[in-house]
């Protein structure tokens, strides 16, 4: 089972893309709420590079935005 971080914020309707899509292929993830943490905000961006949400990190491998194809190919599904 792949370890998914979701960094994300409870306004951003893409975040809810995401962890809707998740919910639905039953992806078990962390949901981090950026706007609450500093420091786990600070963690995405050295991840990322990025200061925008989501930001999906799948075993290590990051993925920028709600791209379903991207999730899929890292998640191994169909």
């Amino acid at each position: 089972m792949a370890k998914v971080i979701v960094y994300s914020t409870p306004s951003c309707p893409y975040c809810h893309l995401t962890k809707e899509f998740l919910k639905k292929n039953k992806i078990t993830f962390d949901d981090v709420n950026v706007a609450a943490n500093p420091a786990k905000a600070r963690e995405m961006i050295e991840k990322s590079g990025q200061q925008g949400v989501p930001v999906t990190d799948i075993d290590g491998k990051i993925i920028i935005g709600f791209d379903k194809d991207a999730l899929k190919r890292a998640l191994h599904l169909s």
